[in-house]
């Protein structure tokens, strides 16, 4: 590897490990071997590199979880409804497996404010992750997703992955299972969430 690729694993890897606000340059040249000045150079600043680490981060989660899917590691057979319950359960399991990378996720978005260049690229990407989710849970590749479907239900779904990702690093027993999603979803779309009178 050259020092852009070593750069951005020790960012990586610092990222993880004392997340965004405690990760100095220096930290991110003893974790990658790399120099100072090679920081300015490859990615112009130190929050370039985190935000290319962080979002690098992010992409393998999603492929790592396309992976899972495509081997069959996730039950992705039977109703629409047992399917989207296969496909949260497994997105839930994956908090516990990368916590340290949710973690980070939430430290990062709670930098928009301080950092504008931040919030650019959070919107540039938030298309592409609408659509990748909306690819995971139907089983497909990106390019089979039209721009409806990211803007519809890629909407409720990055919805409905904040909420989950947000109440299991409050307390991972407060999760409902994909089924209790799935049967809360359904109560709702049918006017059927409070027992009748």
């Amino acid at each position: 590897m050259g020092h852009r690729e070593d750069l951005l694993e020790g960012a990586k890897r610092c990222l993880l490990e004392k997340g965004w606000v405690a990760t100095t340059a220096r930290d991110i040249v003893a974790a990658s071997g790399a120099n100072l000045a090679s920081i300015g150079y490859h990615y112009g600043s130190k929050d370039a590199l985190m935000m290319t680490a962080f979002l690098r981060l992010t992409e393998e989660w999603g492929e790592g979880m396309g992976r899972a899917v495509a081997s069959g590691a996730i039950a992705v057979d039977g109703t629409p409804e047992e399917r989207f319950a296969a496909v949260a359960d497994a997105v839930i399991a994956g908090f516990a497996e990368n916590r340290a990378f949710w973690q980070a996720q939430l430290e990062v978005m709670g930098q928009l404010d301080r950092h504008p260049e931040l919030r650019e690229r959070f919107a540039e990407v938030m298309p592409q992750g609408r659509e990748g989710l909306v690819a995971l849970f139907h089983g497909v590749e990106d390019t089979e997703v039209d721009a409806e479907a990211s803007r519809t239900a890629g909407s409720v779904y990055h919805c409905l992955f904040i909420g989950l990702w947000a109440q299991w690093l409050v307390d991972p027993a407060l999760v409902p299972s994909g089924r209790e999603i799935a049967e809360g979803m359904r109560r709702i779309m049918t006017g059927t969430v409070l027992a009748p009178k």
